[in-house]
């Protein structure tokens, strides 16, 4: 298909899918006379994921270059490939965490068994929290993370086997994006609907 196809089918402009081939990307559509070429099934792909990155995982330009440049060197899905997903997903670089909160968190990670993870920068985000729990009086806070963690490895699981239903490299990485990010969006409702369950049943609905 030419340019103008491509934008149709998937909905981008073709300014910003020339954007995108200058920035590497997609990869280069096959030649067909000197200003022209054809796009395939893979741009189609590649196209959808890098919206995907950039429209729902809000993942910055250069971020996304990071993803394809890992693609472009495997062919499979690893622990690595979708490690660097996740990390570009990642929030800006949480305020920092008292010496105390850090080594809190330290702790529950070796309780946990999860200490090859102390480098990770959600353990960064984990500690902030902690800090500020402190600072706001609520110093049993971190009692809470044993209980979050049981419920947060069985979301993991089943976010896993979601995203490993498909089989092409491209679509597992996206499908990795919309799993966390409305994933994400869906606990928070559906945290606040237990609430409201859990209030109803312990102190009587009004």
């Amino acid at each position: 298909m030419r340019i103008s196809e491509l934008s149709r089918t998937s909905g981008v402009p073709v300014p910003t899918i020339k954007y995108y081939l200058r920035e590497g990307l997609l990869p280069s559509g096959e030649r067909t006379g000197r200003n022209q070429a054809d796009y395939g099934d893979e741009h189609l792909r590649r196209l959808k994921l890098v919206r995907a990155l950039v429209d729902v995982g809000g993942l910055s330009i250069a971020a996304v270059g990071e993803v394809i440049g890992v693609l472009e060197t495997s062919d499979i899905v690893t622990h690595q490939v979708l490690g660097v997903v996740q990390r570009s997903m990642g929030p800006d670089e949480p305020p920092a965490a008292d010496p105390d909160a850090h080594a809190e968190v330290l702790d529950f990670l070796a309780r946990r068994g999860w200490e090859r993870m102390a480098d990770d920068p959600a353990v960064q985000s984990l500690a902030s929290v902690l800090s500020t729990a402190r600072k706001l009086g609520h110093l049993k806070f971190a009692g809470q993370l044993d209980a979050y963690a049981e419920a947060s490895v069985g979301i993991a699981r089943q976010d896993l086997d979601y995203v490993l239903l498909h089989s092409q490299v491209d679509d597992v990485l996206e499908s990795m994006v919309i799993a966390t990010v409305l994933g994400d969006a869906a606990l928070v409702a559906l945290r606040r609907l237990a609430q409201r369950d859990a209030s109803a049943r312990l102190l009587g609905e009004e």
